[in-house]
């Protein structure tokens, strides 16, 4: 009987365990409204899959990584995302790879990913570079210099930079772990939404004359992801 009762409460918990950790697959889109009519229902969490008979190596392959991105915009830096908009034999892997070009001083903007963690190495140069925790961590903020060769992590969803902090080009390559990884630049999203966030909101919440928040919302913020 005590044999009966121990297996009884094996499964038990096995089960318990199993509800405890089952979870929605992460989107991998901004969001996904419910729809009743299927006919004007669309694909999401990935692409559609063409027939694998009919896959071909070109479906996996991308070339010209190696040639320079023009940096010359307000930002100073060119980021090449290599998602599954660019490689479609990426669909359901994933990963994307992206290269980063930076002017001498310019800088990847902060920015945030909310698909996706990041691996960066830098391949040419000098980066500053760094993150910012969340408010539940106080906001702590994370910096290192990098040098060719030396590589660097943000933790998905955390706020993040890069800058070149010196008079020569800079060029990195990043890995991310979401074939949309998705990019959230702070200043583009909070200033250059559309339409524009009412202005007493942004001045209640900066702590700045709505002056100020009038001239932000005006200017062009350039979008430095391709």
């Amino acid at each position: 009987m005590k044999g009966v009762q121990f297996l009884l409460s094996l499964a038990v918990l096995a089960l318990a365990t199993s509800i405890a950790s089952a979870s929605d697959p992460s989107p991998l889109q901004d969001f996904c409204v419910a729809v009743d009519d299927p006919h004007k229902a669309l694909f999401v969490n990935g692409k559609v899959c063409k027939d694998p008979m009919l896959a071909k190596a070109e479906d996996f392959f991308f070339s010209g990584l190696n040639v320079p991105r023009d940096t010359n915009n307000p930002v100073g830096s060119n980021v090449t995302q290599l998602n599954v908009d660019k490689i479609p034999g990426l669909n359901t892997l994933g990963i994307t790879l992206a290269r980063i070009d930076y002017a001498p001083f310019g800088q990847n903007p902060p920015h945030t990913h909310p698909r996706g963690s990041e691996i960066v190495v830098v391949a040419k140069g000098t980066l500053y570079v760094g993150f910012v925790s969340s408010n539940q961590d106080e906001n702590r903020l994370f910096t290192k210099v990098l040098n060719e060769g030396d590589v660097f992590v943000f933790p998905m969803g955390m706020i993040h930079f890069q800058f070149n902090p010196r008079h020569i080009p800079a060029i990195a390559f990043a890995g991310l772990s979401s074939q949309n990884a998705g990019t959230i630049t702070i200043a583009n999203s909070v200033f250059g939404s559309d339409p524009s966030i009412n202005p007493d909101v942004l001045a209640k919440a900066f702590q700045v004359d709505k002056n100020v928040i009038d001239k932000l919302q005006k200017q062009f913020w350039y979008d430095n992801n391709n």
